[in-house]
């Protein structure tokens, strides 16, 4: 259906929010505070792409992910990544079967995992490259190849990846490609005094509240489907294009051209406008504003640009470096 009345977007757009909200609150029943991280985590959901969360041990990044899934009706594997974990564990293979009647042997395939809704890529920096390989194909194309053989994947599909940012011994960093595919890069950090006093109460007590399946695929799929009707005016389509460029503009004498050695490609772009699209959504809007693109530069941008190593020598992360690329870059309207 071509929906093009933005009165029709938006009294589906409420119809739909209801239930957001309600999936919001089932979240809530398990995961104290991260309101920002689970914002970005459902649009993300919301914009099709995938998510790489990044955090230390026990600020429940699995739990996150496991909780999502027990909030919606979806089909939901996690997958362990461990230095043995072979591509077979986790796109399936084909195994010899025999039929007892005639005793004619076949081939016949054994799925794996990755055929399913959402995906939990548990320490995915674990386990060696070509194993982290078997998921370039499903996060672009949503398919899979065995023995030369292509098959579509479930819809929705939706990867979560997890990893350890300070435990480097025995990793496998991932490469810039993959990297490229997770839309969003998610930080969790530790919580507030209070919120990790309710934290110790839930958990150290009685069984507490589980959440409740509240979303189904077809009505997910509905909501990507409207995210993408989300306007986008022409001036921040300019704007977004500015931001990505000047990440790889090496021909200026300024701090960027400084600190960056190697910017974000066209991708990035993609998934800014996406990514804000999903959040104008969330947040009841028809069309996206600047707000929305700069409150997700950050986790757009920060696994997409790599920092030279004047920027490492100079103490300069990748928050500062985009600080001042929103400074450089005017804003649309203003001068």
């Amino acid at each position: 259906m071509d929906i093009t009345s933005p009165d029709k977007i938006e009294q589906m757009i409420e119809q739909q929010h209801r239930a957001l909200e309600r999936l919001r609150g089932e979240i809530g029943k398990v995961i104290v505070g991260q309101q920002e991280v689970v914002e970005q985590m459902l649009v993300c959901l919301l914009a099709r792409g995938h998510v790489l969360l990044e955090g230390v041990p026990g600020l429940g990044k699995t739990l996150l992910v496991k909780t999502l899934a027990d909030a919606s009706s979806l089909l939901f594997k996690r997958v362990q990544f461990t230095p043995d974990l072979m591509p077979g564990d986790i796109l399936g293979s084909e195994i010899l079967e025999e039929d007892h009647s005639t005793g004619k042997r076949f081939f016949k395939f054994q799925p794996g995992p990755i055929f399913t809704n959402i995906l939990l890529a548990d320490e995915i920096n674990r386990t060696p490259p070509k194993t982290q390989a078997a998921l370039l194909e499903s996060m672009q194309e949503y398919s899979v190849t065995v023995a030369g053989e292509t098959m579509a994947l479930p819809q929705p599909y939706f990867v979560l990846a997890t990893q350890n940012p300070i435990e480097q011994a025995g990793t496998y960093p991932l490469p810039e490609a993959q990297l490229d595919r997770f839309l969003l890069n998610i930080h969790i950090d530790y919580p507030q005094e209070q919120e990790e006093v309710a934290i110790l109460r839930a958990t150290t007590g009685a069984a507490g509240a589980k959440p409740e399946p509240c979303l189904d695929a077809e009505q997910l799929q509905a909501m990507q489907n409207l995210v993408r009707e989300v306007s986008v005016s022409d001036s921040l389509y300019q704007y977004v294009a500015q931001l990505v460029r000047a990440t790889r503009s090496h021909n200026r004498e300024d701090s960027l051209a400084q600190w960056i050695k190697w910017g974000a490609g066209p991708r990035a772009g993609q998934a800014l406008i996406l990514a804000a699209k999903a959040r104008a959504f969330l947040h009841r809007r028809l069309a996206v504003t600047r707000a929305d693109l700069q409150a997700l530069l950050l986790p757009v941008l920060r696994h997409r640009i790599l920092l030279s190593f004047h920027a490492q020598a100079d103490g300069i992360d990748i928050e500062q470096v985009l600080q001042e690329l929103l400074r450089i870059v005017p804003e649309p309207g203003r001068d």
